[in-house]
Protein backbone atom coordinates (compact mmCIF):
# COMPACT_ATOMS: atom_id res chain seq x y z
CA UNK A 1 0.00 0.00 0.00
CA UNK A 2 2.56 2.73 1.06
CA UNK A 3 4.67 1.67 -2.71
CA UNK A 4 0.97 2.32 -4.17
CA UNK A 5 0.90 5.74 -2.53
CA UNK A 6 4.38 6.64 -2.90
CA UNK A 7 4.15 6.21 -6.89
CA UNK A 8 0.83 7.91 -6.86
CA UNK A 9 0.82 10.73 -4.47
CA UNK A 10 5.05 10.75 -3.72
CA UNK A 11 3.85 9.67 0.20
CA UNK A 12 6.43 8.27 2.27
CA UNK A 13 5.30 6.39 5.09
CA UNK A 14 8.32 7.38 7.26
CA UNK A 15 8.11 10.91 6.73
CA UNK A 16 4.21 11.33 6.18
CA UNK A 17 0.66 10.18 7.64
CA UNK A 18 -2.33 9.32 6.00
CA UNK A 19 -4.55 10.86 8.77
CA UNK A 20 -2.51 14.24 8.38
CA UNK A 21 -3.08 14.51 4.84
CA UNK A 22 -6.44 13.71 4.36
CA UNK A 23 -7.13 16.27 7.56
CA UNK A 24 -4.69 18.73 5.67
CA UNK A 25 -6.85 18.20 2.28
CA UNK A 26 -9.98 18.96 4.10
CA UNK A 27 -8.74 21.99 5.84
CA UNK A 28 -7.65 23.30 2.02
CA UNK A 29 -10.89 22.57 0.43
CA UNK A 30 -12.91 24.21 3.68
CA UNK A 31 -10.38 27.80 3.42
CA UNK A 32 -11.08 27.84 -0.16
CA UNK A 33 -14.56 26.23 -0.92
CA UNK A 34 -16.25 29.92 -0.70
CA UNK A 35 -14.96 30.04 -4.96
CA UNK A 36 -18.02 28.09 -5.89
CA UNK A 37 -20.32 30.77 -4.18
CA UNK A 38 -18.24 33.59 -5.39
CA UNK A 39 -17.92 32.70 -9.21
CA UNK A 40 -21.11 32.47 -10.34
CA UNK A 41 -21.61 35.04 -8.64
CA UNK A 42 -19.68 37.34 -10.41
CA UNK A 43 -19.99 35.53 -13.54
CA UNK A 44 -24.13 36.27 -12.71
CA UNK A 45 -23.30 39.66 -14.78
CA UNK A 46 -22.87 37.21 -18.23
CA UNK A 47 -26.24 35.26 -17.67
CA UNK A 48 -28.00 37.44 -20.04
CA UNK A 49 -25.13 36.69 -22.85
CA UNK A 50 -26.23 33.15 -22.43
CA UNK A 51 -23.76 31.91 -19.88
CA UNK A 52 -25.74 29.77 -17.28
CA UNK A 53 -25.01 30.36 -13.66
CA UNK A 54 -25.80 26.67 -13.05
CA UNK A 55 -23.04 25.97 -15.75
CA UNK A 56 -20.94 28.06 -14.41
CA UNK A 57 -20.57 26.48 -10.85
CA UNK A 58 -19.77 23.13 -12.80
CA UNK A 59 -17.50 24.45 -14.79
CA UNK A 60 -16.05 26.10 -11.96
CA UNK A 61 -16.03 22.82 -9.60
CA UNK A 62 -15.06 20.67 -12.21
CA UNK A 63 -12.02 23.22 -13.37
CA UNK A 64 -10.85 22.28 -9.94
CA UNK A 65 -11.21 19.01 -9.56
CA UNK A 66 -9.09 17.92 -12.61
CA UNK A 67 -6.80 20.80 -11.99
CA UNK A 68 -5.81 19.67 -8.37
CA UNK A 69 -5.68 16.01 -9.78
CA UNK A 70 -3.13 16.67 -12.52
CA UNK A 71 -1.07 18.75 -8.99
CA UNK A 72 -1.68 15.36 -6.95
CA UNK A 73 -0.69 13.15 -9.45
CA UNK A 74 1.68 14.58 -11.49
CA UNK A 75 3.47 16.68 -9.55
CA UNK A 76 2.69 15.20 -6.31
CA UNK A 77 2.43 18.53 -4.57
CA UNK A 78 -0.11 19.37 -1.62
CA UNK A 79 -1.34 22.43 -3.69
CA UNK A 80 -5.15 23.20 -4.89
CA UNK A 81 -5.90 24.70 -8.23
CA UNK A 82 -9.09 26.50 -8.87
CA UNK A 83 -10.77 29.25 -11.01
CA UNK A 84 -8.82 32.21 -9.94
CA UNK A 85 -10.17 35.27 -7.77
CA UNK A 86 -9.34 38.14 -9.74
CA UNK A 87 -9.09 36.33 -12.89
CA UNK A 88 -12.62 35.74 -12.92
CA UNK A 89 -13.00 40.00 -12.24
CA UNK A 90 -10.62 40.59 -15.44
CA UNK A 91 -12.67 37.75 -17.10
CA UNK A 92 -16.21 39.62 -16.10
CA UNK A 93 -15.54 43.00 -15.80
CA UNK A 94 -12.88 44.46 -18.25
CA UNK A 95 -12.94 41.97 -21.26
CA UNK A 96 -17.07 41.67 -21.18
CA UNK A 97 -18.31 44.29 -19.80
CA UNK A 98 -15.96 47.39 -20.44
CA UNK A 99 -14.06 46.07 -23.41
CA UNK A 100 -17.37 44.60 -24.86
CA UNK A 101 -15.89 41.74 -25.96
CA UNK A 102 -18.03 38.22 -25.78
CA UNK A 103 -17.41 35.63 -23.22
CA UNK A 104 -16.50 33.12 -25.94
CA UNK A 105 -13.64 35.66 -26.84
CA UNK A 106 -12.60 35.67 -22.89
CA UNK A 107 -12.22 32.08 -23.06
CA UNK A 108 -10.50 31.96 -26.16
CA UNK A 109 -7.71 34.05 -24.73
CA UNK A 110 -7.48 31.95 -21.63
CA UNK A 111 -6.96 28.99 -24.40
CA UNK A 112 -4.38 30.29 -25.50
CA UNK A 113 -2.55 31.35 -22.47
CA UNK A 114 -2.95 28.49 -21.37
CA UNK A 115 -1.11 26.70 -23.80
CA UNK A 116 1.60 29.57 -24.29
CA UNK A 117 2.37 28.56 -20.42
CA UNK A 118 2.47 24.81 -21.53
CA UNK A 119 5.37 26.49 -24.19
CA UNK A 120 6.74 28.51 -21.65
CA UNK A 121 6.67 25.25 -18.52
CA UNK A 122 8.38 23.10 -21.22
CA UNK A 123 11.15 25.61 -22.62
CA UNK A 124 11.93 27.27 -19.57
CA UNK A 125 11.36 30.84 -21.42
CA UNK A 126 8.84 31.32 -18.24
CA UNK A 127 11.68 31.61 -15.94
CA UNK A 128 13.36 34.83 -18.23
CA UNK A 129 9.69 36.59 -18.31
CA UNK A 130 9.50 36.38 -14.55
CA UNK A 131 12.57 37.80 -14.12
CA UNK A 132 12.60 40.48 -16.50
CA UNK A 133 9.37 42.02 -15.04
CA UNK A 134 10.95 43.89 -11.47
CA UNK A 135 9.65 42.73 -8.43
CA UNK A 136 7.63 45.76 -7.29
CA UNK A 137 5.28 45.31 -10.23
CA UNK A 138 4.84 41.73 -9.57
CA UNK A 139 3.97 42.79 -5.81
CA UNK A 140 1.64 45.64 -7.47
CA UNK A 141 -0.42 43.91 -9.21
CA UNK A 142 -1.55 41.71 -6.44
CA UNK A 143 -2.21 44.46 -4.24
CA UNK A 144 -4.41 45.94 -6.95
CA UNK A 145 -6.09 43.11 -7.78
CA UNK A 146 -7.29 43.27 -4.25
CA UNK A 147 -8.54 46.42 -4.11
CA UNK A 148 -10.05 46.06 -7.38
CA UNK A 149 -12.15 43.20 -5.96
CA UNK A 150 -12.93 44.49 -3.07
CA UNK A 151 -14.08 47.51 -4.91
CA UNK A 152 -16.43 45.04 -6.67
CA UNK A 153 -17.65 43.46 -3.76
CA UNK A 154 -18.46 46.84 -2.05
CA UNK A 155 -20.26 47.71 -5.48
CA UNK A 156 -22.15 44.21 -5.62
CA UNK A 157 -23.73 44.68 -1.89
CA UNK A 158 -24.76 48.03 -2.42
CA UNK A 159 -22.30 49.78 -0.05
CA UNK A 160 -20.71 51.70 -2.55
CA UNK A 161 -22.90 53.02 -5.08
CA UNK A 162 -23.45 55.70 -8.13
CA UNK A 163 -22.85 59.46 -7.09
CA UNK A 164 -22.75 62.99 -7.91
CA UNK A 165 -19.18 61.84 -7.13
CA UNK A 166 -18.65 59.70 -9.59
CA UNK A 167 -18.84 57.29 -6.39
CA UNK A 168 -20.28 57.82 -3.06
CA UNK A 169 -21.46 55.28 0.50
CA UNK A 170 -24.61 53.62 -0.15
CA UNK A 171 -27.26 53.38 2.28
CA UNK A 172 -26.36 51.65 5.25
CA UNK A 173 -29.89 50.92 6.51
CA UNK A 174 -31.24 48.45 3.70
CA UNK A 175 -31.09 44.86 4.77
CA UNK A 176 -28.39 44.10 1.70
CA UNK A 177 -26.16 46.68 3.60
CA UNK A 178 -26.88 45.58 7.05
CA UNK A 179 -26.02 41.55 6.22
CA UNK A 180 -23.00 43.09 4.63
CA UNK A 181 -21.75 44.07 7.88
CA UNK A 182 -22.86 41.34 9.50
CA UNK A 183 -21.14 39.07 7.16
CA UNK A 184 -17.90 41.26 7.19
CA UNK A 185 -17.51 41.51 10.84
CA UNK A 186 -18.65 37.34 11.08
CA UNK A 187 -15.53 36.46 8.51
CA UNK A 188 -13.30 39.01 9.64
CA UNK A 189 -13.15 37.83 13.32
CA UNK A 190 -13.14 34.56 12.10
CA UNK A 191 -9.87 35.27 9.87
CA UNK A 192 -8.41 37.42 13.37
CA UNK A 193 -8.84 33.85 15.60
CA UNK A 194 -7.48 32.01 12.07
CA UNK A 195 -10.13 29.31 12.86
CA UNK A 196 -10.11 27.04 9.64
CA UNK A 197 -12.47 27.45 6.88
CA UNK A 198 -13.01 30.81 8.55
CA UNK A 199 -13.74 32.39 5.28
CA UNK A 200 -16.34 29.31 4.38
CA UNK A 201 -18.01 29.44 8.10
CA UNK A 202 -18.60 33.33 7.94
CA UNK A 203 -20.13 33.36 4.08
CA UNK A 204 -22.45 29.97 5.06
CA UNK A 205 -23.63 31.70 8.82
CA UNK A 206 -24.31 35.32 6.79
CA UNK A 207 -26.24 33.14 3.66
CA UNK A 208 -28.17 31.48 6.98
CA UNK A 209 -29.00 35.04 8.55
CA UNK A 210 -29.91 36.23 5.36
CA UNK A 211 -32.92 33.64 5.04
CA UNK A 212 -35.39 35.52 7.59
CA UNK A 213 -34.03 39.15 6.47
CA UNK A 214 -35.75 37.88 2.59
CA UNK A 215 -31.88 38.27 1.11
CA UNK A 216 -31.42 34.10 0.65
CA UNK A 217 -33.64 31.99 -1.10
CA UNK A 218 -33.01 28.53 -0.91
CA UNK A 219 -34.71 26.63 -3.55
CA UNK A 220 -33.24 23.19 -2.02
CA UNK A 221 -30.02 22.44 -1.02
CA UNK A 222 -28.90 19.17 -3.19
CA UNK A 223 -29.51 18.05 -6.73
CA UNK A 224 -27.48 16.76 -9.92
CA UNK A 225 -24.88 18.80 -11.87
CA UNK A 226 -25.87 21.13 -14.05
CA UNK A 227 -24.53 20.24 -17.72
CA UNK A 228 -21.59 22.20 -18.94
CA UNK A 229 -22.79 21.89 -22.21
CA UNK A 230 -23.76 25.84 -23.01
CA UNK A 231 -19.95 26.46 -21.94
CA UNK A 232 -17.89 23.64 -23.54
CA UNK A 233 -15.52 24.51 -26.07
CA UNK A 234 -17.27 27.91 -27.21
CA UNK A 235 -14.29 29.48 -28.27
CA UNK A 236 -14.35 32.20 -30.92
CA UNK A 237 -11.41 32.69 -33.50
CA UNK A 238 -12.62 35.99 -35.78
CA UNK A 239 -10.51 38.34 -33.58
CA UNK A 240 -7.59 35.82 -32.73
CA UNK A 241 -4.90 38.14 -34.70
CA UNK A 242 -6.32 41.76 -32.89
CA UNK A 243 -4.06 43.52 -30.50
CA UNK A 244 -6.86 43.49 -28.24
CA UNK A 245 -6.79 39.55 -28.05
CA UNK A 246 -2.63 40.17 -27.55
CA UNK A 247 -3.52 41.79 -24.39
CA UNK A 248 -5.93 39.95 -22.74
CA UNK A 249 -4.17 36.78 -23.24
CA UNK A 250 -0.61 38.47 -22.43
CA UNK A 251 -2.72 40.18 -18.99
CA UNK A 252 -3.99 36.51 -17.96
CA UNK A 253 -0.68 35.45 -18.82
CA UNK A 254 0.78 37.70 -16.69
CA UNK A 255 -1.79 37.10 -13.49
CA UNK A 256 -1.28 33.64 -13.81
CA UNK A 257 2.41 33.52 -13.27
CA UNK A 258 2.98 36.17 -10.80
CA UNK A 259 -0.31 34.57 -9.13
CA UNK A 260 1.54 30.45 -9.10
CA UNK A 261 4.96 31.62 -8.69
CA UNK A 262 3.89 33.96 -5.70
CA UNK A 263 1.60 31.12 -4.01
CA UNK A 264 3.93 28.13 -4.50
CA UNK A 265 7.41 29.74 -3.71
CA UNK A 266 5.41 31.54 -0.23
CA UNK A 267 3.78 28.58 0.95
CA UNK A 268 6.58 26.03 0.23
CA UNK A 269 9.58 28.41 1.66
CA UNK A 270 7.12 28.41 4.48
CA UNK A 271 6.29 25.34 5.28
CA UNK A 272 10.68 24.25 4.51
CA UNK A 273 9.46 22.33 0.96
CA UNK A 274 12.64 23.24 -0.35
CA UNK A 275 16.17 22.02 -0.60
CA UNK A 276 19.15 23.08 0.81
CA UNK A 277 19.55 25.99 -1.85
CA UNK A 278 16.01 27.32 -1.29
CA UNK A 279 14.64 25.79 -4.50
CA UNK A 280 11.16 24.32 -4.68
CA UNK A 281 11.44 21.02 -6.01
CA UNK A 282 9.48 19.98 -8.75
CA UNK A 283 8.48 22.90 -9.56
CA UNK A 284 8.67 22.68 -13.19
CA UNK A 285 5.93 19.98 -12.64
CA UNK A 286 3.77 22.42 -10.35
CA UNK A 287 3.81 24.82 -13.19
CA UNK A 288 2.99 22.32 -15.83
CA UNK A 289 -0.23 21.09 -13.77
CA UNK A 290 -1.16 24.68 -13.29
CA UNK A 291 -0.74 25.51 -17.25
CA UNK A 292 -2.67 21.86 -18.10
CA UNK A 293 -5.14 22.98 -15.57
CA UNK A 294 -5.65 26.32 -17.45
CA UNK A 295 -6.12 24.74 -21.01
CA UNK A 296 -8.77 22.50 -19.71
CA UNK A 297 -10.84 24.57 -17.78
CA UNK A 298 -10.95 26.60 -20.73
CA UNK A 299 -12.28 24.36 -22.73
CA UNK A 300 -14.95 23.27 -19.47
CA UNK A 301 -16.00 27.04 -19.76
CA UNK A 302 -14.50 28.28 -16.92
CA UNK A 303 -12.03 31.66 -16.19
CA UNK A 304 -8.47 31.03 -15.48
CA UNK A 305 -7.45 28.16 -13.12
CA UNK A 306 -4.46 28.90 -10.93
CA UNK A 307 -2.55 27.68 -7.41
CA UNK A 308 -4.76 29.57 -4.71
CA UNK A 309 -2.76 30.67 -1.71
CA UNK A 310 -5.28 28.95 0.53
CA UNK A 311 -3.14 25.91 -0.11
CA UNK A 312 -1.12 27.21 2.53
CA UNK A 313 -3.85 26.34 5.47
CA UNK A 314 -3.35 22.40 4.39
CA UNK A 315 0.06 22.68 4.35
CA UNK A 316 0.20 24.40 8.17
CA UNK A 317 -2.29 20.89 9.04
CA UNK A 318 0.75 19.16 7.96
CA UNK A 319 -0.03 18.00 4.22
CA UNK A 320 3.17 17.52 2.50
CA UNK A 321 1.88 15.04 -0.68
CA UNK A 322 -0.48 14.71 -3.11
CA UNK A 323 -2.43 13.15 -1.17
CA UNK A 324 -3.84 16.30 0.27
CA UNK A 325 -4.34 17.67 -3.06
CA UNK A 326 -6.26 14.41 -4.06
CA UNK A 327 -8.80 14.84 -1.10
CA UNK A 328 -9.46 18.56 -2.02
CA UNK A 329 -10.53 17.02 -5.33
CA UNK A 330 -12.91 14.62 -3.88
CA UNK A 331 -14.78 17.36 -1.56
CA UNK A 332 -14.93 19.77 -4.53
CA UNK A 333 -16.33 16.53 -6.33
CA UNK A 334 -18.89 16.26 -3.73
CA UNK A 335 -19.77 20.04 -3.64
CA UNK A 336 -21.06 19.45 -6.88
CA UNK A 337 -23.93 18.21 -5.88
CA UNK A 338 -24.86 21.11 -3.44
CA UNK A 339 -25.21 23.53 -6.34
CA UNK A 340 -28.79 24.63 -5.10
CA UNK A 341 -27.31 26.13 -1.84
CA UNK A 342 -23.83 27.39 -3.42
CA UNK A 343 -25.58 29.49 -5.68
CA UNK A 344 -28.70 31.39 -3.31
CA UNK A 345 -26.00 32.84 -1.02
CA UNK A 346 -26.87 36.20 -1.77
CA UNK A 347 -24.58 39.46 -3.25
CA UNK A 348 -24.17 40.74 0.37
CA UNK A 349 -22.77 37.11 1.51
CA UNK A 350 -20.23 37.14 -0.97
CA UNK A 351 -19.77 40.69 -1.34
CA UNK A 352 -18.15 40.41 2.22
CA UNK A 353 -16.13 37.62 1.34
CA UNK A 354 -14.33 39.55 -1.39
CA UNK A 355 -13.39 42.49 0.83
CA UNK A 356 -12.08 39.80 2.99
CA UNK A 357 -9.85 38.34 0.15
CA UNK A 358 -9.55 41.38 -0.90
CA UNK A 359 -7.61 42.18 1.92
CA UNK A 360 -5.48 39.16 1.60
CA UNK A 361 -4.20 39.91 -1.67
CA UNK A 362 -3.44 43.30 -0.77
CA UNK A 363 0.00 41.82 1.27
CA UNK A 364 2.23 41.82 -1.26
CA UNK A 365 2.07 46.01 -1.11
CA UNK A 366 4.47 45.72 2.07
CA UNK A 367 7.29 44.41 -0.16
CA UNK A 368 7.55 47.35 -1.80
CA UNK A 369 10.06 50.27 -1.91
CA UNK A 370 8.43 53.22 -1.11
CA UNK A 371 11.73 55.61 -0.67
CA UNK A 372 12.67 54.16 -4.16
CA UNK A 373 10.32 56.37 -6.08
CA UNK A 374 11.46 55.10 -9.22
CA UNK A 375 9.63 51.71 -8.09
CA UNK A 376 6.83 53.31 -5.79
CA UNK A 377 5.54 55.32 -8.83
CA UNK A 378 5.11 52.65 -11.28
CA UNK A 379 3.92 50.30 -8.78
CA UNK A 380 1.08 53.28 -7.16
CA UNK A 381 0.07 53.68 -10.74
CA UNK A 382 -0.82 49.77 -11.40
CA UNK A 383 -2.35 49.48 -8.14
CA UNK A 384 -4.86 52.51 -8.18
CA UNK A 385 -5.51 52.21 -12.09
CA UNK A 386 -6.78 48.70 -11.29
CA UNK A 387 -9.98 49.89 -9.48
CA UNK A 388 -10.27 53.67 -10.63
CA UNK A 389 -10.42 52.47 -13.96
CA UNK A 390 -12.65 49.45 -13.03
CA UNK A 391 -9.76 47.08 -14.97
CA UNK A 392 -7.21 45.24 -14.13
CA UNK A 393 -5.50 45.24 -17.79
CA UNK A 394 -5.51 48.93 -17.50
CA UNK A 395 -3.55 48.86 -14.22
CA UNK A 396 -0.76 46.42 -15.41
CA UNK A 397 -0.31 48.67 -18.93
CA UNK A 398 -0.15 52.21 -17.62
CA UNK A 399 2.09 50.35 -14.93
CA UNK A 400 4.16 49.04 -17.41
CA UNK A 401 4.63 51.88 -19.22
CA UNK A 402 5.03 54.76 -16.42
CA UNK A 403 7.96 52.17 -15.13
CA UNK A 404 10.14 52.27 -18.51
CA UNK A 405 9.51 56.24 -19.11
CA UNK A 406 10.49 57.13 -15.83
CA UNK A 407 13.24 54.92 -15.24
CA UNK A 408 14.42 55.62 -19.26
CA UNK A 409 13.99 59.30 -18.75
CA UNK A 410 15.99 59.32 -15.04
CA UNK A 411 19.15 57.38 -16.54
CA UNK A 412 18.10 53.96 -14.82
CA UNK A 413 18.77 52.31 -18.26
CA UNK A 414 19.91 49.21 -16.46
CA UNK A 415 16.89 48.37 -14.70
CA UNK A 416 14.96 48.10 -17.78
CA UNK A 417 14.75 44.48 -18.97
CA UNK A 418 14.38 43.80 -22.89
CA UNK A 419 11.16 42.57 -22.27
CA UNK A 420 10.05 45.12 -20.10
CA UNK A 421 10.99 47.88 -23.65
CA UNK A 422 9.27 45.50 -25.64
CA UNK A 423 6.00 45.62 -23.73
CA UNK A 424 6.36 49.40 -22.90
CA UNK A 425 6.08 49.68 -26.31
CA UNK A 426 3.12 47.36 -27.93
CA UNK A 427 0.87 49.08 -24.57
CA UNK A 428 1.77 52.34 -25.86
CA UNK A 429 0.65 51.42 -29.68
CA UNK A 430 -2.51 50.35 -28.04
CA UNK A 431 -3.38 53.43 -26.08
CA UNK A 432 -2.35 55.59 -29.56
CA UNK A 433 -4.67 52.74 -32.21
CA UNK A 434 -7.18 51.62 -29.91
Amino acid sequence: MSTFLNKLFGFDPAKHSVKTEIIAGITTFLTMAYILAVNPSIFSKLEGQGMPTNAVFTATALAAIIGTLVMSFYAKKPFALAPGMGLNAFFVYTVCLTMGYSWQFALTAILIEGIIFIILSITKVRDLIVKAIPTSLKNAIGAGIGLYIAFIGLQNAGIIVDGTTLVTLGDLTTNSSILFIIGILITGILVVLNVKGGILIGILATTLIGIPMGLTHLNGVMSSPASVAPLFFKFEWNQLFTLDMLIVVLTFLCIDMFDTIGTVIGVSVKAGMVDKNGNVEKLDKIFMADAVATTVGACLGSSTTTTYIESASGVSAGGRTGVTAFVVAVCFALAMFFSPFFLAIPAAATGAVLVIVGVMMTSPIKDIDWNDYSEAIPAFITMTFMPFSYSIAHGILLGFIAYVVINACTGKFKKISIAMWILAVLFILRYIFM
